[in-house]
């Protein structure tokens, strides 16, 4: 349940990212809609994190919470933003996913 937890975290840090990036291109009240959305992410996000990490190790849990964050944002820039999509930015991403996995394979 611990990993789920902190799964739904990292998500929640995505969601943050992406409320930040929309708010940046926004005018208005719109803007603060966004800021608004990325506050109640990060205060989710940092709520789940800290739930998780009673039970699963602190160095394995936040590198788990920050890789997802990495590799969703950078998923979120790519398809949503229309960021490039080189060759070495799939590959360093794809790196950072197999040592999410790698971590969640060798940790309880």
């Amino acid at each position: 349940m611990n990993w789920l937890i902190l799964i739904i975290a990292g998500l929640s840090e995505v969601a943050f990212a992406f409320c930040l990036g929309k708010a940046k291109v926004s005018t208005g009240n719109e803007s603060l809609y966004w800021y608004v959305g990325f506050l109640g992410f990060l205060i989710l996000s940092m709520s789940l994190l800290i739930k998780a990490t009673n039970q699963l190790p602190i160095g394995t849990a936040y590198a788990v919470w920050t890789g997802i964050g990495a590799v969703g944002t950078v998923l979120l820039g790519i398809f949503v933003f229309k960021e490039p999509a080189s060759f070495w930015r799939i590959f360093f991403i794809t790196t950072l996913i197999a040592s999410i996995i790698g971590l969640k394979v060798v940790s309880n």
